[in-house]
């Protein structure tokens, strides 16, 4: 006789279970909109930022690096002048900002064009 006053006592067991697991669920979102969404806007713009890198902008890599553009290659690497005729080769994903646009047209080029 008490064994199944007991069992049947348990048997509105689904709306405890639901309730439980609601928290669970509301912290999952809440995780989601502060730190998982920002963080892949984040990525998204890097991405871009990285694919629109051009020959003659100036650029600081994630090493603190900064340099103009010299040349883009296909491959995922760029070059970089960090000083006077001492250019290095660095991987596109290092980039770490863009800043300052430049053109295609050098510094050589431009100095040409204003005397002539």
């Amino acid at each position: 006789m008490l064994i199944s006053e007991a069992y049947a006592q348990a048997g509105g067991g689904t709306t405890d279970m639901l309730t439980s697991l609601l928290p669970l669920v509301l912290i999952f979102v809440v995780f989601y909109f502060l730190l998982i969404r920002p963080q892949q806007k984040k990525m998204k713009d890097h991405k871009a930022m990285i694919e629109a890198v051009r020959r003659g902008d100036v650029v600081t890599t994630a090493g603190g690096i900064i340099g103009k553009i010299v040349k883009v290659q296909e491959d995922g690497i760029v070059q970089i002048e960090i000083a006077d005729g001492v250019k290095v080769k660095v991987l596109k994903s290092t980039i770490g900002e863009v800043r300052s646009k430049g053109g295609d047209v050098d510094d050589d080029d431009k100095a040409e064009a204003k005397a002539g």
